[in-house]
């Protein structure tokens, strides 16, 4: 192809995604063009030029490239993308954001092959890293990740994480594309089309920077040029460009953010009419994923009346799991000495990723790790999750499969004060879609729980304690998710406890023993799914339920068994102790008793019950 024809071909290839997009919003009638035209030629260049590397008839080829939008609501774009890949067709775009629709308002993967859903902006790029550092440091496999991201999402701190993750482990497979058309969802955004402020920002973060004008075509395929040449960092191209090119009603126009364009059929007109070019996407070379050597071995286990920390166990139990499955991969974010993970990085150093303190960027690491088929667990304390929790949220749409563990849960922690306790993690677990809960309360439970959870779908939370716990279950009892341990049988109150307040429930059954009541206490290690027949039995048979954990009241363990209950026809009273007031520093068994979830509240509480 010579070059004149070669252009051309790019810039009939860019107005056709523009053309698709304008088309796709206005059969929607909802959807962002503006934003999908102003990249158009960007893309189009990707694609036409050779730089996408895609196997269109496996799109689950492990060396295919990935194509990350993280400008998520330019998904008109991204489908008029797979249109001339041959991926969809034409009647298949014309059905975004119905019902039912595989191509939703921001991308999924329902359609393939999109690695991960990216509506939340912020989100793209931090992923993108994760998946560069499966290809760099698992993989080994020379596939490159393209990001496209929008210019409003640079003021995400998530983004710079992910800037700055990205330019330690020098990650050259990995290609950020700022798309800066200046406009924002209300306004300019902060820098407007300064592109040397853009350029100085990421050079002194590390990476190598490009500027260009995003709408000439010779610019952006030597950019990409530039970047195939870069061996020893990231690249980020800087890219000028107006929201909505191409079209006079919009272009470079502020109030035209997430419409369809009024006057659609114009607009094609505008931009050269309609066409239906085909991209011969370029195939990358055949490649196999390195495997780890697997040295085998089994989980550890604890004799019944040892005291261990659960956090110990995990850090224990992970990494025999690593030593076993050659595919267990470990992330921490920089507490590893308190989690325990650091364990983990001293026997399998190949499969740990220190993200020290960035959870977002660790999570979203996650998440790219297990997009190419690993299976990642994350660990920090419970209460820094929380800043990652969007990430969280968003992995469930990415149908994305996560073990997050948190530990320091709980005032049990002691002296650190409430800025370090956990008391909504449960609640926020519990309310993502399809996650699975677990708080175990001894180490023979969490060792098999880490187990299982390697092969559990979707987003799963593993509590753990600062302080020891004694160890109740029996190493080569069975311990499942959906499960109970009942500790003691009784018929006179039923006492459903989890991690720290399981010793507590045990000791002050064993007091109330003493008074004439037979207490019967249930160790509801796991919390979602919950084991609904055991907590209804004891309703039945006890009369009378009180629940018991170093949680605030709404929605963690009380409000699970609650609903377990729920549809009981004569549930009983159920009486919920936990944590209703702000927490202080001080010793662990003072803030219990503070919290009236050690033995004695948990008693007076049986008592009252019992009494009514």
């Amino acid at each position: 192809m010579d070059r004149v024809t070669e252009t051309e071909r790019f810039r009939e290839l860019g107005q056709q995604l523009r053309v698709d997009s304008v088309r796709a919003s206005s059969a929607a009638g909802s959807g962002h063009p503006t934003s999908s035209m102003s990249a158009a030629d960007l893309m189009a260049v990707l694609l036409e030029g050779g730089y996408l590397r895609w196997d269109v008839d496996q799109l689950t080829n492990p060396a295919n490239d990935h194509l990350i939008f993280s400008k998520g609501h330019a998904s008109p774009l991204y489908y008029s993308i797979l249109k001339a890949a041959g991926i969809i067709d034409d009647a298949e775009l014309s059905t975004f954001r119905q019902l039912g629709s595989r191509l939703e308002g921001h991308p999924t993967p329902r359609i393939p092959p999109t690695d991960v859903a990216t509506g939340s902006l912020g989100q793209g790029l931090p992923i993108a890293v994760g998946i560069a550092l499966a290809g760099r440091r698992l993989d080994r496999i020379d596939y490159r990740v393209w990001c496209l991201c929008g210019d409003s999402e640079m003021a995400e701190g998530s983004m710079w994480e992910a800037i700055e993750h990205a330019a330690f482990n020098r990650l050259s497979n990995l290609t950020a594309i700022i798309d800066v058309n200046r406009l924002g969802q209300t306004r300019e955004t902060m820098l407007g089309w300064d592109l040397d402020r853009y350029r100085a920002r990421a050079e002194a973060f590390g990476w190598h920077a490009i500027t260009i004008d995003g709408h000439d075509v010779e610019a952006i395929k030597s950019a990409y040029d530039e970047v195939l040449a870069v061996t020893d960092r990231p690249t980020m191209i800087m890219a000028k460009t107006m929201k909505g090119r191409g079209v006079k009603a919009v272009e470079d126009l502020p109030g035209k953010h997430g419409k369809p364009l009024d006057n659609p059929e114009e607009a094609i007109r505008e931009l050269g009419g309609e066409r239906d070019l085909r991209v011969q996407l370029r195939r990358p070379d055949p490649a196999e994923p390195h495997e780890f050597a697997v040295a085998g071995g089994e989980l550890p286990s604890w004799d019944v009346d040892e005291a261990v920390a659960t956090r110990l166990a995990y850090g224990e139990a992970l990494t025999a799991l690593g030593s076993i499955r050659g595919d267990v991969v470990a992330l921490d974010g920089e507490v590893s000495n308190s989690t325990h993970s650091e364990l983990f990085r001293e026997a399998h150093e190949d499969r740990y990723f220190e993200m020290f303190i960035a959870e977002q960027q660790m999570v979203a690491a996650a998440i790219g790790l297990q997009v190419r088929g690993w299976v990642p667990f994350a660990s920090t304390f419970a209460a820094f999750l929380s800043r990652a929790y969007d990430f969280v949220r968003m992995a469930a749409i990415s149908q994305a499969n996560l073990r997050l563990a948190g530990s320091h849960a709980g005032v049990s922690i002691g002296e650190d004060g409430p800025s370090q306790m956990a008391l909504e993690d449960i609640a926020s677990f519990r309310a993502i879609h399809g996650s699975t809960v677990l708080h175990p309360s001894d180490a023979n439970q969490t060792a098999q729980l880490v187990a299982q959870l390697a092969d559990r779908p979707g987003i799963s939370f593993l509590r753990l304690l600062r302080g020891k716990t004694t160890v109740r279950t029996p190493a080569d009892e069975k311990v499942i998710i959906g499960g109970s341990r009942t500790l003691r049988d009784g018929d006179s109150v039923a006492i459903v406890a989890c991690g720290i307040t399981v010793d507590q429930a045990v000791a002050a059954a064993e007091t109330l023993a003493d008074e004439g009541i037979d207490a019967r206490v249930i160790d509801a290690y796991s919390i979602k799914p919950i084991d609904a027949e055991t907590i209804r039995a004891a309703a039945r048979d006890c009369g009378a339920v009180i629940t018991v954990e170093d949680h605030w009241p709404e929605g963690g363990l009380g409000e699970a068994v609650l609903e377990a209950l729920a549809e009981t026809g004569d549930r009983p009273p159920v009486h919920k102790l936990a944590v209703r007031q702000m927490p202080g520093s001080g010793k662990p068994e003072e803030l219990l008793r503070q919290a009236g979830i050690d033995a004695e509240g948990i008693a007076a509480a049986a008592r009252n019950l019992a009494a009514g």
